[in-house]
């Protein structure tokens, strides 16, 4: 598969345009009116269309309370099964270290623009500070800058291309990422479990722990002068694994599509992680477990910031629904692919809904 090797025409940056004070965006920016958002000028967001997703203490596995376990364990497969979404609280990570992650890059993004340029990315690994997804040259853009890096495996985890400012970034960065892997580790057990698999069988089908993918992009999303026109980032399943989402709690922002195809503003709880279903697991589960479309919409009085952790299967394992979920009356859904050859597609065509999942179904 050939690498695009540069972007097709030079990158703004998102940020740039906020800060010169615009009245109206560029038309690189201005959605088709059938992916417009459903807010005013103002950012109001028609109240019926907010809601929360569920909210699952993770505590209750860790509990002598058997029912209690059991329930927490239910509320988790009904989640994976009915909506694709759900929020964590009590997963392990210290509020504290949470609050640095954004501190840090929040400050990142406030650096002078030719410290951040110095970590500027390309289409052939994505690695780096960055502005838009998909190299269709004239393409609709996406009103966000962002920042993506690699934790692991460590064949593919590079410290240069991390952002050496500011002080300590690397070392906060280094301690967020760990205890993702702990919980995203944590989480694809449970899934198994849930499954009616071995624990460790989602793990096995990711290539083993050691080499399973952790990588995070960091999303930025200035101030929008006309955010009724535009979208932080476009409708998209999560091409990975599970993604887990660090929000920021001053503004909503995260849009989940819901049953009735209405979208559904997501109200981050306090120290709450964000965890949803990518492709390859909608995929190994035989659609068992979905991924579901979201967006982010933006906001013309308040820059945003989010951590996005995707966990992924190696590269090259083949990824086809799991032999212990496929019956006569349930026959694979998907044909075989590979995670490096799936991922081609985002990176290639943007973000575009859930069509590259539909494209893998199996002929019936």
């Amino acid at each position: 598969m050939s690498m695009i090797q540069d972007w097709p025409e030079p990158i703004v940056r998102v940020q740039s345009l906020s800060e010169s004070n615009l009245r109206a965006i560029p038309n690189r920016y201005v959605k088709p009116l059938s992916q417009r958002p459903n807010i005013t000028s103002h950012n109001k967001i028609n109240p019926h269309t907010a809601t929360t997703i569920p909210i699952i203490d993770l505590g209750g596995l860790y509990t002598d309370d058997i029912t209690r376990q059991a329930k927490t364990l239910d509320n988790i497969s009904e989640a994976c099964r009915e909506r694709g979404f759900f929020q964590v609280v009590n997963h392990g990570m210290n509020p504290q270290l949470m609050d640095q992650a954004k501190a840090t890059w929040r400050e990142f993004f406030h650096l002078p623009m030719e410290l951040k340029n110095m970590h500027a990315n390309s289409p052939k690994t994505y690695e780096g500070y960055g502005s838009r997804l998909g190299v269709e040259k004239g393409a609709i853009l996406d009103w966000s800058d962002y920042y993506f890096l690699h934790y692991q495996p460590s064949s593919l985890k590079d410290y240069t291309k991390w952002p050496s400012l500011p002080l300590h970034c690397r070392d906060i960065l280094e301690d967020y990422c760990k205890e993702l892997v702990k919980l995203c580790e944590e989480l694809m057990k449970i899934l198994s479990r849930n499954l009616g698999l071995r624990e460790d069988r989602l793990q096995i089908a990711f290539g083993g722990k050691e080499e399973s993918g952790g990588c995070l992009r960091v999303n930025y999303y200035p101030k929008c002068p006309q955010p009724e026109l535009a979208l932080g980032l476009s409708p998209h399943s999560d091409p990975g694994g599970l993604t887990i989402l660090l929000p920021d709690e001053q503004a909503a922002s995260l849009q989940v599509r819901g049953s009735d195809d209405a979208w559904i503003t997501v109200e981050p709880a306090p120290n709450a992680f964000i965890v949803n279903i990518g492709d390859q697991i909608q995929m190994l589960s035989n659609s068992i477990y979905n991924s579901v479309e979201h967006r982010v919409i933006v906001n013309p009085a308040n820059e945003r910031l989010s951590l996005a952790f995707f966990y992924n299967p190696k590269g090259d394992v083949p990824i086809e629904p799991l032999k212990e979920l496929v019956t006569v009356d349930s026959p694979p859904l998907y044909s075989s692919t590979t995670y490096n050859r799936y991922r081609q597609f985002i990176r290639t065509q943007g973000p575009r809904s859930k069509c590259h999942i539909e494209e893998l179904k199996s002929p019936r």
